[in-house]
């Protein structure tokens, strides 16, 4: 039973993040009334021109913050988490969690998360996955396989465990997004976010509509605004990213818990065993709407 209870607040920290971004289309502009011309032939208007699906510059800054991250061997940052989720009487709360993520590519993870729930801690060294639950002392343990992101995949098929910001830690994040991107485009600067100047990116990844905010220098995420186009309640998601170190000195014992292996362990379950083995999410690399 308290196991369910780690599943299920790793679950919370499912789903992706978002908002709904604003859409700039230029208004058409009426002409003036021409005066009655002595030919009968038709003035036909130019053709608009088709808006591409992708557009280069949009994409271009995904690759480079793919790319800066891709490149760092250690990685450490925070990620705030903003969502809504509906309550009893059908209004949506809004829950928090926050996570202290450190990475060492290829094989090595912690993330220790406190929230507005549960604390949980999560440990990756490359042979082993504990998820940890401090306050009850207790810690479900499974063999992982040899990368990050196996063991995230491997993570969320056996127990529904999912990070929101898990696309931008994998090997490659921008192959990751692309797969399932069927629309980007740029929207401008700001200079709010991080105490720095941004590009604002709009993107589709794999049904969920995300608006980023990127560094226009160092090229980091900042922060992400997310909605699942199929979710009819368009539920609100925010991930805001700082405190970014990369390739920062990591000791050795960081990916390990001298106090969560101590505890009797057992083993990883998913928070919902009526879901079938195999059954694919309903978006690739995404977590399940909610239940």
């Amino acid at each position: 039973m308290m196991f369910m209870m780690i599943g299920n607040m790793c679950r919370w920290c499912a789903l992706l993040l978002v908002l709904g971004a604003f859409l700039v289309t230029p208004n058409a502009q009426s002409k003036p009334a021409k005066k009655k011309a002595k030919t009968t032939a038709a003035e036909a208007s130019p053709a608009p021109e088709a808006t591409p699906s992708l557009e280069s510059k949009a994409v271009d800054i995904l690759k480079a913050a793919s790319s800066r991250l891709a490149a760092a061997r250690t990685m450490k940052f925070t990620a705030v988490h903003f969502y809504e989720s509906p309550s009893r009487q059908g209004h949506p709360l809004a829950f928090t969690t926050k996570s202290e993520v450190t990475l060492q590519r290829p094989d090595k993870l912690r993330v220790i998360m406190s929230a507005d729930g549960p604390a949980s801690e999560f440990y990756y060294d490359g042979k082993k996955m504990m998820a940890y639950a401090p306050a009850e002392n207790l810690v479900a343990v499974a063999d992982a396989p040899p990368t990050i992101d196996a063991a995230l995949e491997q993570a969320y098929h056996s127990a529904a465990i999912y990070f929101p910001f898990d696309d931008w830690i994998v090997a490659d994040p921008y192959k990751e997004m692309s797969e399932g991107m069927n629309l980007a485009y740029y929207i401008g600067q700001s200079k709010v976010v991080g105490g720095t100047t941004t590009d604002m990116v709009a993107y589709i990844d794999h049904g969920v509509f995300i608006q980023a905010w990127i560094g226009a220098e160092d090229k980091l995420p900042r922060l992400l605004h997310a909605v699942y186009l199929d979710d009819p309640e368009r539920l609100r998601h925010t991930l805001l990213l700082s405190d970014w170190q990369l390739d920062p000195a990591v000791p050795a014992d960081t990916f390990t818990s001298a106090k969560a292996a101590s505890v009797n362990p057992m083993p990883f379950a998913h928070p919902h065993p009526e879901a079938s083995p195999g059954t694919e999410p309903a978006a690739k690399g995404k977590p399940p709407k909610k239940q």
